[in-house]
């Protein structure tokens, strides 16, 4: 019974050999090439990529030109097309930076309108707004293209002029009054003028952009008093 066993477990043994021994190993699969279909849509994606990138820049073009548009417009008189007080403010700090880094000089002069609100009220404001136009076109014909003209407020007006003395600063102030002075405007047939009284402020090495402008507001009030009396 034993020798029948043995027999029947060699048998078994000799089997399993012989069919662990007669397999064949499974071939490796290579990978499979990308599909023309899969090729076609990684080009559309990446066009599709570089168009979207054309365009964005285009709009951000688009958007820093409208920027900058607007912040000019921030800085501009709508009606006189010249600085407003912002931007006539920010163009003087920038000169008195380079005046006190290149140690040279200016002048600050402050203009307000005379008898405007009189012509505003019997003729009504487009009147006054033709005298301001007529007064800016005035003050643009007698500065340089380096000077700044610029519109405080109603009818107070900024010129920032370079390499002029107290001296000859004064006596640019009072050719200024003396030609819008000049200055006569017909409205519903009649005959009316305006004039203007100036101040002026020195801007050197120690100036600052608050105190000059206080300085010639002030010398302006002083000169229009005067004036007052004169007339």
């Amino acid at each position: 019974m034993k020798k029948k066993t043995r027999a029947t477990a060699a048998a078994a043994s000799k089997r399993r050999k012989s069919g662990a021994g007669g397999r064949k190993a499974a071939p490796r699969t290579r990978p499979a090439k990308a599909a023309p279909a899969a090729s076609s849509a990684l080009s559309v994606a990446a066009n599709g990529a570089k168009l979207t990138i054309r365009r964005l820049r285009t709009q951000l073009a688009q958007a820093q030109a409208r920027i900058d548009e607007l912040e000019a417009s921030a800085d501009t008189d709508f009606l006189l097309d010249i600085p407003n007080r912002r931007g006539f403010e920010r163009e003087l700090n920038r000169a008195i930076a380079y005046i006190k880094r290149y140690h040279a000089c200016g002048a600050l002069i402050v203009l307000d309108v005379d008898r405007l609100k009189p012509i505003n009220d019997a003729f009504g404001h487009a009147a006054g707004d033709q005298v301001l136009k007529a007064i800016v076109a005035v003050l643009l014909r007698h500065v340089r293209s380096s000077d700044v003209i610029g519109r405080l407020g109603g009818d107070e007006f900024a010129l920032l002029m370079w390499n002029l003395s107290e001296t000859d600063a004064h006596a640019k102030a009072a050719s200024l009054e003396q030609t819008i002075d000049g200055l006569q405007f017909v409205f519903r047939g009649r005959t009316v003028t305006a004039g203007a009284s100036a101040g002026v402020a020195v801007l050197d090495a120690h100036a600052e952009a608050g105190r000059a402008l206080e300085q010639a507001d002030s010398a302006m009030y002083v000169r229009k008093a005067q004036r007052r009396h004169e007339a």
